[in-house]
């Protein structure tokens, strides 16, 4: 009897599918959507997002760009701090950069490679005395010593102010909770975006592009110094604080000493973000070799903005490497304080030597012009690879079938879904990869950009979005695979992810634009090339730092090599993998702008037409519009295992 009972309770229970619980998640989406979805459809038709369900802020940011603009030169807000605050930033720069021609070329040389000497090194030593020598070859020693100046105060301000508020999140919950949103707009949104607003409140000029790169180049700080200052181990802190040790103390002596290499790793990432401003910045009148790439673009000549942007890349890589050594290095039995001594006489007399003998300023005779044969080969590559190019057919083919196979119909799908059929799709793929408050954010985020009145323009950007972000992570993940199981094709990859990393976004603008036209793909293309070396880096990474003990096991148990990457490596991977989705989105979005630049349109445009214009509503608005995509895109890309964790924990 109790058999039968059994078999029979077993039979009425229900299949498996129906208690898993993405299953009940879409059940319960399926009701709310039966309920909402027809009085939706009845109160709104339509495709697109209802008129009366926007919000017109055009005229109360009009109005405050007048009061700016009234108020600039006789408010006491103005006078007594904007004022004081150009004024610090204006000097600090000017030391700088006269402290650097007051050097000289051969001093700011041997100061830069007995520098890396010291941290890193005769080899990095080499290549950074090889790398200021370039940057004078080219012709470009004057503006690499004012970028360099710009960026010495400008990643000093932007360590100070990460420090802070990474010290704030780590010591606080609630402090994580209010900054992670607000750093989360200062990585996505785009700097044309805010570039107006700094503008209105400092006007053109240096204090405004410092600003606008601490805004930019401050979030990794802050995160990193959040992430190491929580990541402290418990033991130690546990152990000095069974000492009597107070709160100030034990952050002195435990936390912040255990947070090093983050510290120092924050420092690096907001050197490179920095850098990465450079030409952005000049278009407000940062001066440098931003100035030469834009002046260098507005001619379109390839050859001279190439010239400008090797030395971007030149400092770039050799910050990074010292950076990334002295992080390495850190805790190791290193030189002793007398060679660093040593290091300084010798820097000095070098200084000194080349001050006595007249090398102040660069040689013009030592200038070597890279602008022609540079011109002339994007020429031939127009010329030859364009169109007419025998069974694959030519780049403007590809950009137009990419651009009517792809691009047209994943736009036009999206702006022909009912507007609340987007927000439910968008509610159903947040909520199975996260809780509830995560599809609720994704949905408010994406409400939010028809209330401001852009839906149309913010779906045809996220359209653009989606096809990098795919291009990406396919090109992506192939390439961090093949680096991460071969040491000889990492080493020769790691010269061409920097160059594509740091070449700012402008100098390879116009090649794209000569092999694919004006239009919407090349802007993805522009997208993909930036975004790429990230997620390489982060895919590679993350497969390589998988634990030797599970991969041995599985080589024990005969798993062939195509195994041990499908069932060990990619499983274990998945966090490392997921952050590089993340990462792929946000630099995509970073892009959107450049897009606007050479017929992306949507979005982009926008934001490039307010700043054009002084347009401070249309500018804002579509910035904010770019912003929701991305915590949207953040929101259904990312599951929230870590945070429940750190809940439970």
């Amino acid at each position: 009897m109790a058999t039968i009972t059994a078999q029979a309770s077993q039979k009425a229970a229900p299949p498996g599918i129906l208690t898993h619980p993405a299953t009940r998640k879409l059940l319960a989406l399926a009701a709310l959507a039966a309920i909402l979805a027809p009085i939706a459809a009845t109160q709104w038709s339509g495709a697109t997002w209802p008129t009366a369900l926007t919000v017109d802020v055009s005229e109360p940011l009009g109005r405050a760009s007048d009061w700016i603009i009234d108020n600039r030169d006789s408010h006491p807000l103005f006078l007594y701090f904007f004022g004081h605050v150009s004024n610090i930033v204006v000097i600090a720069v000017r030391a700088v950069y006269l402290a650097l021609l007051a050097v000289g070329w051969a001093g700011v040389t041997a100061i830069g490679a007995l520098v890396a000497w010291r941290v890193a090194g005769v080899k990095l030593a080499a290549g950074t005395a090889a790398a200021f020598l370039a940057c004078g070859l080219l012709g470009m020693w004057v503006p690499t010593m004012q970028t360099l100046a710009l960026m010495v105060v400008a990643v000093l301000a932007s360590v100070a102010v990460g420090a802070l508020l990474g010290l704030a999140a780590g010591l606080s919950d609630r402090m994580d909770r209010v900054l992670r949103p607000v750093l989360d707009t200062m990585q996505v949104l785009p700097a044309f975006a805010y570039l107006l607003p700094v503008v209105l409140v400092f006007g053109i000029g240096v204090p405004a592009a410092v600003l606008a790169t601490v805004v930019y180049a401050a979030p990794p700080m802050a995160r990193l110094t959040s992430l190491g200052l929580r990541g402290a181990d418990r033991e130690v802190l546990e152990a000095v604080e069974s000492l009597g040790t107070t709160a100030r103390q034990r952050l002195l002596t435990a936390r912040i000493p255990l947070a090093r290499k983050e510290l120092l790793l924050g420092v690096n990432q907001t050197i490179m973000m920095a850098l990465s401003m450079a030409v952005i910045a000049s278009v407000i009148g940062a001066g440098g070799l931003g100035d030469r790439v834009y002046q260098a673009l507005a001619s379109v000549d390839v050859g001279a903005a190439l010239a400008a942007g090797i030395p971007i890349v030149l400092l770039a890589v050799v910050l990074d490497r010292v950076t990334g050594a002295a992080g390495e290095r850190l805790g190791e039995s290193g030189k002793s304080p007398v060679t660093w001594l040593y290091a300084l006489v010798v820097a000095a007399a070098v200084a000194l030597a080349g001050r006595l003998a007249g090398f102040l300023d660069w040689p013009d005779g030592w200038d070597v012009d890279i602008a022609e044969p540079v011109n002339r080969a994007v020429d031939w590559m127009t010329a030859h690879l364009y169109s007419g190019v025998p069974v694959v057919g030519g780049t403007a083919d590809w950009a137009a079938h990419f651009t009517s196979w792809v691009l047209n119909p994943l736009r036009d799908g999206l702006q022909w879904l009912p507007w609340w059929s987007v927000l439910l799709v968008v509610a159903a793929l947040a909520w199975l990869i996260g809780t509830w408050r995560t599809a609720l954010t994704a949905v408010l985020a994406m409400a939010a950009i028809g209330v401001l009145g852009v839906w149309n323009p913010s779906l045809d950007t996220l359209s653009q979005v989606l096809a990098a972000v795919a291009v990406t992570l396919v090109l992506g993940f192939a390439t961090g695979i093949a680096a991460a199981r071969s040491d000889r094709f990492e080493r020769l990859l790691r010269p061409v992810l920097d160059v594509f990393q740091t070449m700012p976004q402008f100098v390879y603008l116009i090649p794209v634009v000569a092999l694919f036209g004006v239009g919407r793909a090349p802007a993805v293309a522009a997208a993909v090339v930036y975004a790429l070396p990230a997620v390489v880096r982060i895919t590679a990474q993350g497969l390589r730092q998988v634990d030797p003990a599970a991969m041995e096991s599985a080589r024990s148990l005969g798993a062939t090599s195509g195994q041990q990457l499908r069932q060990v490596q990619l499983p274990l991977a998945r966090p490392a993998l997921l952050l590089a989705v993340n990462q792929g989105v946000v630099l995509v979005l970073a892009v959107v702008i450049i897009g606007g630049l050479v017929g992306g349109g949507a979005l982009g445009y926008q934001v490039v037409f307010g700043l054009a214009q002084g347009d401070l509503a249309t500018g804002l608005v579509a910035g904010a519009a770019i912003v929701c995509l991305g915590l949207m895109l953040d929101r259904v890309t990312q599951p929230t295992e870590r945070r429940t964790t750190k809940k439970g924990a």
